[in-house]
């Protein structure tokens, strides 16, 4: 009988690592560089499991120094850039991708602290009152996006987020899936990126595109609103 039980344990804990994901791979072109190359390692590597507290440390890029470890890759503006989760995204939700210039470089911890994150590209849910919501990221695995060519040259963060809303109904059920890659973007221009939001900071837990009941929405709902600022655009 304990057999029974531990074996019926270890599969329900199987099946939960499975339904998570990382996104280890910086994606360039149409290229996936190697694990952890130009992404710092998350502390989730192996577990997989998400951060569910959004005014937690984790928020900036999910990792414990593992910065000068990982390399940076230069990179024109202009160029698709990217990430490449190490699984289909199994979850329904809101992905989005941020940038921050780095100081001093992208290999240093310090780099990201503070509002310096502007947001670059999302994929917003999309919803009908006859047909309900519709998930763009969902069974997706590759998430790219083109450098805004009027951003000033130098290095960057680049902070990919993903808010899963299956269990999002209470207070901090949403789980999030976050990765940091590192860049040094040549060219660009004098753009000033904005609005810039910190993490933690940006978000409360109280947003209605993170604390949502999918499967219950109140009857004057009229559709998905995103969390943060505003997407840059030059």
């Amino acid at each position: 009988m304990k057999l029974t039980i531990t074996a019926a344990i270890l599969a329900f804990a199987s099946q939960l690592v499975s339904s998570h994901y990382t996104f280890p791979y910086l994606v360039v072109g149409s290229t996936a560089t190697a694990e952890y190359q130009y992404v710092r390692m998350t502390d989730n590597h192996y577990s997989r499991s998400p951060v569910t507290d959004v005014k937690s440390a984790p928020m900036k890029c999910y990792e414990s120094n593992t910065a000068a470890s990982t390399s940076t890759y230069t990179v024109a503006a202009g160029t698709t850039l990217g990430f490449k989760a190490d699984q289909a995204l199994y979850h329904p939700g809101y992905l989005d991708i941020y940038m921050a210039k780095a100081n001093p470089t992208a290999n240093t911890e310090s780099a990201g602290s503070g509002a310096v994150w502007f947001k670059v590209a999302e994929w917003v849910p999309g919803w009908t009152k006859a047909g309900g919501f519709t998930w763009p990221s969902e069974n997706q695995q590759t998430f790219t996006f083109t450098i805004p060519k009027c951003i000033p040259a130098g290095e960057y963060l680049v902070r990919i987020e993903h808010i899963a809303l299956h269990s999002a109904s209470t207070y901090g059920g949403a789980q999030l899936y976050i990765a940091c890659g590192q860049i040094k973007v040549t060219g660009g221009g004098s753009g000033n990126p904005g609005p810039l939001v910190s993490f933690p900071g940006a978000y409360t837990g109280n947003e209605p595109g993170i604390l949502l009941n999918i499967y219950n929405l109140p009857a004057n709902y009229t559709g998905y609103t995103a969390p943060g600022p505003a997407k840059f655009t030059c």
